[in-house]
């Protein structure tokens, strides 16, 4: 699927739609198309992974302000950051958009500094179980560090960066066209202000090496599917030994085969048999926790009916108190009886309607009877 589709259109709803209404597109879309509910098709993959980057940048107001004004160039080269794709330009500001169109000729002489490390982003499934719970887990990410043997600066180990010759140190060089002074990123150091003479060996100079490492994430109760943890300062190194991007960790809650969910309310199934669906009774709802629902029955209840626990649905999400289970009751209807169960549901068919049943025992004294007459 094209990634190139407006954000709106991709969750299908206007361009005014508030939060709520946001939120609940997302919620449908991402049932929908995904991956579980749809194994080795590429197209929902896609459209799954599209809508969650379109969720992402719509539900940040800031975010969406600047969609809205530039579209999707607003994360481009070094914008705000694109938290639907991996390894990702960053989280950048304002002012950041503003350059990418009109470059540096309006600077007037800003200073940016280090460039910061790139945002990245991981996709984190976790089971129905693990998100009512929390848990503390550990995931292995590929990702550009701050090189060991240099520390980060890019130079060779017992050595050191000289100031540049052409800009000065300022990073930028100025240069007069007509009536302007044009400021422009200085092509000797790229901006750092500093050269290094002597590269180390590792890094090649940029002060960074991909390694694989491994992270602690601990997942808080109550995190529901879309959920964004951000883990500050492990995103990628910064080159030269500028300042690390942040990680964002992307929660996904794996299908449940009992439940499905719906913010903090839970919903599940319960068959029971028609006899106890006439009478009533007491059914046992075992929940994601482990413990059990004493749910009552009342008499003559229909198929479809809904019954809530209130209370025994999911936790609230860094709150208090849990939402509510809510069980369809669904009537079964037995494919095989005995002699006796056919003989008394006949029973209650003749008392019910005044229809005589063939299964039943007086019927059958009747055709005895009968044939009796004709056999005298």
């Amino acid at each position: 699927m094209s990634l190139d589709i407006d954000y709106y259109e991709l969750l299908e709803v206007e361009r005014t739609a508030d939060e709520k209404t946001l939120k609940t597109a997302y919620r449908r879309l991402a049932m929908e198309c995904h991956p579980d509910r749809n194994p080795g098709c590429d197209k929902s993959e896609a459209k799954f992974k599209a809508i969650n980057e379109a969720y992402d940048v719509l539900k940040d107001p800031q975010k969406r302000a600047a969609y809205d004004r530039f579209g999707k160039a607003a994360f481009e080269n070094g914008g705000m950051g694109n938290g639907g794709a991996r390894g990702g330009a960053g989280f950048g500001d304002f002012s950041d958009i503003f350059e990418s169109f009109f470059g540096d000729a309006f600077g007037g002489g800003r200073q940016r500094g280090p460039v910061r490390g790139a945002d990245l982003r991981y996709d984190l499934e976790i089971s129905l179980e693990d998100a009512f719970h929390g848990r503390a887990t550990e995931i292995a990410i590929d990702v550009a560090a701050k090189c060991g043997d240099c520390d980060g600066t890019g130079a060779k180990p017992g050595t050191s960066t000289r100031g540049c010759n052409l800009c000065g140190g300022h990073g930028k060089v100025r240069a007069q066209q007509g009536f302007f002074v044009v400021e422009r990123t200085c092509p000797t150091c790229h901006g750092r202000g500093e050269v290094i003479e002597d590269p180390c060996r590792k890094c090649s100079g940029e002060g960074r090496v991909d390694e694989r490492q491994k992270i602690e994430v601990n997942i808080p109760p109550g995190v529901d599917e879309g959920t964004r943890i951000r883990i500050a300062g492990k995103g990628e190194a910064g080159p030269n030994g500028a300042p690390a991007g942040d990680l964002y960790i992307f929660m996904h809650i794996a299908r449940h085969k009992v439940f499905e969910r719906d913010g903090t309310t839970l919903f599940c199934r319960a068959p029971i048999s028609f006899t106890k669906a006439a009478l009533g009774g007491e059914i046992e709802i075992p929940g994601p926790d482990g413990s059990k629902h004493s749910v009552n029955i009342p008499e003559g209840i229909q198929s479809g009916k809904q019954l809530r626990v209130r209370g025994a649905g999911m936790p609230v999400l860094q709150g208090r108190g849990r939402g509510d289970l809510v069980i369809q009751i669904d009537v079964e209807t037995p494919t095989r009886l005995t002699a006796r169960q056919k003989e008394l549901l006949c029973e209650f068919r003749e008392t019910e309607t005044g229809e005589e049943c063939p299964q039943s025992r007086g019927f059958f004294d009747k055709v005895k009877e009968f044939w009796d007459d004709l056999t005298e």
